[in-house]
C-alpha cells in the first residue's frame, strides 16, 4: 500500500473550527488537501456572470461590472453588479416561504406564500434603475471606507411583480404611518441569528409609487439567488440598498426606521458641505434618498484606437434618481466645449435612457470624451468629484473614456 501522510492535529483544529463544525473522519484527510468548504468558490460560476466583472469582496459577495458590458438597453443578469451585505441564504424553501406584512402602523397582520402573492394581486414589470449609493468611491480622495467601487455598480433591468402600494392596501395602513421597513432572510456574517445585516426601508411616498415593486421575477425569469430569490423589493432610482433581497418581512412604522444600516452614517451624506477628511457627526448627517443625474458611456470601450477615420459613434445611458434626464451632451476638449446627444425618453418612469451622438475628431491624437446629463431639474453632472464625504456616497462626476486617433 501508498504511505501517506495526513494532517496534523492542529491544522485539524483549525479546519473545525473556520467550518464551524466537527470535520467527521478529519484525522484521514490527506497532508496538503482543502476540504471543499474552505475551498475558495468561483464567483462566474456559482452566480452564473461573466468572467470579465471584477470582485471586490467575497465576504460578503460584492462584484462590479464594467461600463463597456453594460451597453444592452437592458441588463443582462450576467452583467448586474453584485452587492450583498451578509450570507446568501441557504436552503431557501420556496414552498414555506412566507411574507409577513405588520408593524405598529398596520391595520392588522397578514402572512402571504408566493402563490398568494402570485395569484392574489396583480402584476406588473418594470424596467428600474438600481444603483449601488457607493458606486463611484474609488475616486474620492482621502479614501472613502467601504467597497472601492469603480463605475459599474449600476445596472438597469426588467422587474415583475406586485405593487407594494396594493399589498399595504389589502393589509391596511394607519394614518399615522411614516415609513415602509424590510426585513430579510440573509445572515449575518458573524451567522449569529440575533444580528442582522441590512434592514431598510423608505418613507411612505417612495413606498406607494407605482414602480415600487415586490418582485418575484427578472427579466421575465427567476430572481438569480444574488440578486434576491425567491422575493424582492424594488425601489428603482433610490440607492439599492433600499431594494432588500430575500425579502421575509415588511413592517409599518411610526417613525423613521431604525434598522442595520440606517443609523450612523450608513448611507448617509453631510447636511452641509465638508473638507476632505473631515469627521461628520452622525447628528449632521441626512438619509439619501433620490439618486443624482448620472451617465455613462458604454461604447466604445475606454481605450480604444482609431486607425481608419476619425469620427465615432458613441453609446451609453443616463439616469437620474426620482427624476428624468432632459439633456445629454458630450466634450472632447476637457470641457471647455459641450456638444448635444441624441437623448430617447425612458421606458417608463425610473428606468435609465439611452444616448448616442458621432464624435468627429479634428486631427489625429489623444482624446478624452467626456458624457454629460442634465436631470429635468436643471441640474447637471460635476466636471470633478463632488463633495467629499466620509462614505464615499454619490459620486456622480462626468464619465470619461480615453481614445487615439491614429489614420
Amino acid at each position: 500500500m501508498n504511505r501517506r501522510n495526513f494532517i496534523s492535529s492542529s491544522v485539524l483544529s483549525s479546519l473545525t473550527l473556520a467550518i464551524g463544525s466537527t470535520v467527521v473522519y478529519g484525522k484521514m484527510i490527506p497532508e496538503g488537501y482543502t476540504p471543499l468548504a474552505m475551498q475558495e468558490p468561483n464567483p462566474f460560476k456559482l452566480f452564473n456572470i461573466s468572467e470579465e466583472m471584477t470582485v471586490l469582496n467575497d465576504r460578503p459577495w460584492n462584484i462590479e461590472s464594467k461600463a463597456h458590458l453594460l451597453n444592452d438597453k437592458v441588463t443582462p443578469n450576467k452583467y448586474m453588479f453584485i452587492r450583498n451585505n451578509g450570507i446568501i441564504p441557504e436552503n431557501i424553501e420556496v414552498d414555506s416561504w412566507k411574507l409577513i406584512v405588520d408593524g405598529e402602523s398596520a391595520m392588522s397582520s397578514k402572512e402571504y406564500t408566493l402563490e398568494d402573492l402570485k395569484q392574489n394581486f396583480k402584476h406588473y414589470t418594470y424596467q428600474l434603475t438600481l444603483e449601488c449609493g457607493g458606486n463611484g468611491r474609488s475616486e474620492f480622495n482621502p479614501p472613502a471606507k467601504g467597497n472601492q467601487w469603480g463605475v459599474g455598480a449600476v445596472y438597469c433591468s426588467n422587474w415583475t411583480g406586485i405593487r407594494l402600494k396594493d399589498l399595504l392596501e389589502d393589509v391596511g395602513v394607519k394614518s399615522d404611518a411614516v415609513y415602509v421597513a424590510y426585513y430579510a432572510a440573509d445572515l449575518h456574517l458573524s451567522r449569529n441569528p440575533e444580528k442582522e445585516p441590512i434592514s431598510r426601508g423608505m418613507p411612505m411616498s417612495k413606498a406607494l409609487e407605482d414602480e415600487t415593486l415586490i418582485a418575484f421575477q427578472l427579466n421575465g425569469e427567476d430572481i438569480p439567488i444574488a440578486h434576491g430569490y425567491p422575493l424582492r423589493l424594488v425601489a428603482g432610482g433610490w440607492p439599492a440598498s433600499v431594494s432588500g433581497k430575500w425579502l421575509n418581512r415588511i413592517r409599518l412604522r411610526d417613525v423613521v426606521h431604525d434598522g442595520a444600516k440606517m443609523t450612523g452614517q450608513s448611507y448617509r451624506v453631510p447636511k452641509r458641505p465638508v473638507a476632505p477628511g473631515e469627521k461628520v457627526d452622525d447628528k449632521d448627517m441626512v438619509i439619501i434618498e433620490s439618486m443624482p443625474v448620472k451617465s455613462l458611456i458604454t461604447f466604445p470601450k475606454s481605450g480604444a484606437i482609431l486607425n481608419k477615420k476619425r469620427s465615432l459613434n458613441i453609446e451609453g445611458h443616463a439616469w437620474a434618481g426620482d427624476l428624468e434626464v432632459s439633456k445629454m451632451e458630450y466634450s472632447i476638449d476637457f470641457g471647455s466645449n459641450w456638444t448635444p446627444c441624441t437623448l430617447t425618453k425612458p421606458v417608463n418612469r425610473l428606468a435609465w435612457q439611452h444616448f448616442e451622438a458621432q464624435v468627429d475628431f479634428p486631427e489625429n491624437g489623444y482624446y478624452e470624451i467626456w458624457a454629460r446629463a442634465t436631470d429635468s431639474n436643471g441640474k447637471s453632472q460635476p466636471m470633478v468629484i463632488p463633495g467629499w464625504n466620509p462614505k464615499g456616497y454619490l459620486n456622480n462626476a462626468c464619465h470619461r473614456i480615453a481614445i487615439k486617433v491614429e489614420v
